[in-house]
């Protein structure tokens, strides 16, 4: 995602695969930014690979009644989290449902709707 909230990459994993075993390849380029997700994100060796690429890490903190009370961070901007623009592609009926059944087919309609995000 940019500033503005727009996917800049877009990558498909299998369905029982999580999007953390992803990220370490999919932000291996991104030098000197801000980079911003929600808990799942909040990895150490993750977190350490952006800290020596000289990005800035921030994800939400969230209260958990196991832990000790925290200094609490500031609400993120809703619009520069990935769900956003899950839930912004969405909007379109063929991704909701996964009508596509083929990965390839899937992807081109995701892409599609990527662009037109970008668009509108």
């Amino acid at each position: 995602m940019d500033a503005l909230g727009n996917p800049v990459r877009v990558e498909l994993s299998p369905g029982q695969t999580h999007e953390m075993k992803l990220a370490p390849t999919m932000l291996g380029d991104v030098r000197d930014a801000n980079v911003i997700g929600d808990r799942a994100y909040d990895a150490k060796a993750l977190a350490g690979q952006l800290a020596a690429q000289g990005c800035t890490v921030a994800h939400p903190v969230e209260p958990d009644p196991r832990e000790p009370a925290r200094v609490r961070q500031a609400p993120l901007p809703r619009a520069l989290l990935v769900e956003h623009f899950f839930q912004r592609i969405k909007r379109f009926r063929r991704i909701a449902m996964r009508f596509e059944k083929l990965a390839r087919n899937f992807l081109a309609f995701v892409e599609l709707a990527a662009v037109l995000v970008w668009l509108l």
